[in-house]
């Protein structure tokens, strides 16, 4: 699972094999290995790759499906895939409702 995502993720930044290997220390050869799961990252590596990527350890090493951020905060709340630009408008509109009704609130 890590490979293929690895590769995803190093792809879809535009960061070669030999970049990565750069940051991590390691050769080319061992970038290749991770991404045929043939060996897998240590656990600084790990840590290394998801703050490049901006993704959770959880989700490189497949416990997740959702590519959270590696810098989220526990008031981050995941929204949906399957959510479209107007429903996340909808959400931010609703957060903004509830902010507004609670110091109407917090007036009286």
């Amino acid at each position: 699972m890590i490979g293929e995502r690895l590769q995803e993720l190093r792809k879809d930044h535009g960061v070669s094999q030999a970049q990565l290997a750069e940051l991590l220390g390691v050769s080319h050869y061992t970038i290749s290995s991770y991404e045929c799961n043939r060996s897998d990252p240590d656990d600084n590596s790990k840590i290394i790759i998801a703050k490049l990527f901006d993704v959770s350890v959880d989700y490189l090493i497949g416990l997740i499906d959702e590519p959270l951020s590696f810098n989220r905060n526990n008031r981050s709340l995941p929204l949906p895939q399957s959510f479209t630009k107007a429903d996340c408008d909808n959400v931010l509109d609703y957060i903004k409702y509830l902010e507004f009704k609670k110091n109407k609130f917090n007036e009286s």
